[in-house]
């Protein structure tokens, strides 16, 4: 099938159902982080600690997260996708119910931890069980609906916050037991799902090639990406992070240069700048099935810089809204190109943990994002705040991936056993 067909090739049943599953899987991981962030306030205030403390409760999520990725990646590249991102989605499912009845923070805390382990596991299987069965040829373009379940989750949880807390006036607790719904129903797709025909015929290979994951990710090329992208990703991530975790709070302060809006008025610019950053991802990760993954990520990362001013000075509802969907369209549409990136880049053999492992240590670099903006507020301001810490992460985006490479549109079916062993990269095939 040439390019210019490609767009009218339809999924079929089994691919419909991996996509839909990992989307709803990172939509529900979004939807409970993101939870936190919205309530964090309310959390300290009920558990009579400071909001310093508070912000690590998020901190401890991200640094737990390459440890989901490395446990369960390497158990889907031993005995496929399948069963463990089922049993993931079943682990921090239930860890996030549980959080809705923790009796103080120190419970909070670790369970809080134990779902770091679970949201891990969940991105880097779902995204390398989806980029190996969709169209190579259409990569791009599911890689960014992919990505925009996170900011989809986001919106949930937003609009949720605004059911729950503005319209019913029920505390935080309850959008934790909200969080069991769409995680349920991520399983009973996943349950319908199919092992990857790309793991089966890597691992076919491997046995008669005798070759071990260790030998593949021990491969010096394999190990120079490995770290490249673990930079890569510790500035996406604190690019992200930066325009997103602490801005409710921005939003609601009356100290430290915040806009003091209502919590109403807050959750719903949360509302529109989520779409925003939905409409990015999708639109950014479709342009990069035509100009390539690293043409699309500098163009979303350098238009960032000039929407600052906007996003974090503005003094108006109206503008903080335009400021902050415009800043979500074009951070998070660098990021719609990231799932096929990164699975592109990743030999098939540590496709399971790959991935996952470089985008969730990278997490671990930028977990400290909210607590060093919450500090830096208190000195110089919210506004010179997130300025500071997203114009850093945008630009060191833009300097990593010009100076990277890219894979783009590579057939997965077609690398050679050799390549397998060595931990190449194929090349694509012709369309």
């Amino acid at each position: 099938m040439t390019t210019a067909s490609a767009p009218t090739r339809r999924l079929t049943s089994d691919q419909r159902s991996a996509f839909a599953a990992s989307l709803l899987g990172w939509m529900m991981d979004a939807f409970d982080y993101f939870i936190v962030v919205l309530v964090y306030a309310d959390i300290a205030a009920e558990f009579h600690v400071t909001l310093e403390q508070i912000a690590f409760l998020t901190t401890i999520t991200l640094v737990m997260r390459p440890v989901g990725a490395y446990l369960f990646g390497l158990w889907a590249d031993r005995v496929g996708r399948r069963i463990p991102l089922i049993v993931d989605v079943c682990f921090y499912s239930l860890v996030g119910f549980l959080c809705a009845f923790a009796p103080n923070f120190t419970v909070l805390f670790i369970l809080r931890l134990l779902y770091g382990i679970g949201m891990g596991g969940e991105w880097g299987l779902g995204a390398a069980l989806t980029m190996e069965k969709v169209p190579r040829e259409r990569r791009g373009f599911f890689s960014g609906i992919l990505q925009a379940g996170y900011s989809a989750g986001y919106l949930l949880a937003a609009l949720a916050f605004l059911l729950v807390h503005s319209a019913l006036g029920l505390n935080w607790r309850w959008l934790f037991v909200l969080s069991i719904v769409p995680a349920l129903i991520s399983l009973i797709i996943r349950t319908r799902v199919k092992e990857s025909e790309v793991w089966e015929t890597t691992r076919d290979r491997m046995q008669k090639k005798n070759t071990s994951i260790k030998a593949v990710f021990f491969n010096a090329k394999v190990l120079r990406r490995f770290v490249y992208l673990v930079l890569l990703m510790a500035a996406f991530n604190w690019m992200s992070h930066g325009t997103q975790d602490i801005y409710p709070t921005f939003l609601k302060s009356t100290g430290n240069g915040g806009a003091g809006l209502d919590a109403a008025t807050a959750g719903w610019i949360a509302v529109v700048y989520n779409i925003g950053a939905i409409v990015g991802c999708i639109v950014l990760g479709s342009l990069s099935d035509r100009w390539g993954r690293k043409a699309t990520i500098i163009l979303g990362a350098a238009l960032t810089l000039p929407i600052i001013p906007i996003f974090a000075f503005s003094h108006t509802a109206g503008l903080l809204c335009l400021g902050s969907a415009l800043i979500q369209f074009t951070t998070q549409g660098a990021w719609g190109a990231i799932p096929a990136h990164l699975n592109e880049m990743s030999p098939n053999a540590i496709r399971g943990f790959y991935p996952g492992v470089t985008y969730q240590l990278g997490n671990v670099i930028a977990a400290f994002n909210l607590p060093i903006q919450q500090s830096l507020a208190a000195h110089i301001g919210y506004p010179w705040a997130m300025t500071i810490t997203v114009a850093g992460a945008a630009v060191a985006v833009i300097l990593l991936t010009a100076f990277g490479t890219h894979a783009k549109g590579i057939d997965f079916r077609s690398e050679e056993p050799d390549a397998v062993a060595a931990g190449g990269v194929p090349r694509p095939a012709e369309a």
